[in-house]
């Protein structure tokens, strides 16, 4: 409670309304970060990878996607998250083209951003569903965890673009 003194005799009493704290505005950030710092590669690039066995390009892009609706999934179904990694990676090896896969991210980010805008905070501090991801940590906690992800495959893909050539743009600036 705060008092501010209009005179010696009134003072106004009002009690300031709790900020809940917006989640999504971490993930709006992380999507501008990888938008700039990603921004040029294209699609001639879909198919570029360092060495053989690793990810594409696209394939990074499109992992990076399926890795949010990932988080988002698991996070709400009470069976947790589905662990079948190979069947993941198998879906991913089928993306070809960096544009497809920018697509995808960019829904994956709406999808994110909408859901978690959608929940209250009683929602967020819910536990998450038992298991080895995670498991019995508030929801809101998948928000570092996505934001840590993507950060990560963005470096991966400045480490690409310098190998082809390329020089990316800091993902802080404008």
């Amino acid at each position: 409670m705060r008092t501010e003194g209009i005179s010696s005799q009134y003072s106004v009493v009002y009690e300031p309304k709790p900020q809940h704290y917006d989640f999504a505005n971490q993930l709006v950030a992380s999507q501008d970060f990888f938008e700039r710092s990603t921004r040029v590669l294209d699609e001639a690039d879909s198919g570029f990878r360092p060495r053989e066995g690793m990810m594409t390009v696209a394939q990074q892009v499109a992992h990076t996607a399926q890795t949010l609706d990932w988080f988002i999934e698991g996070a709400f179904r009470p069976e947790g998250y589905d662990l079948d990694f190979a069947k993941h990676a198998q879906a991913i090896e089928a993306v070809t083209s960096l544009a497809a896969a920018r697509q995808m991210l960019k829904a994956a980010y709406a999808n994110a951003i909408q859901v978690l805008r959608s929940c209250s905070p009683e929602d967020l501090a819910r536990p998450l569903p038992a298991g080895p991801i995670m498991g019995g940590q508030p929801i809101s906690d998948i928000v570092w965890a996505m934001v840590e992800h993507t950060a990560h495959h963005r470096g991966a893909l400045t480490v690409y673009s310098r190998e082809l050539g390329k020089v990316p743009p800091m993902p802080y600036g404008g």
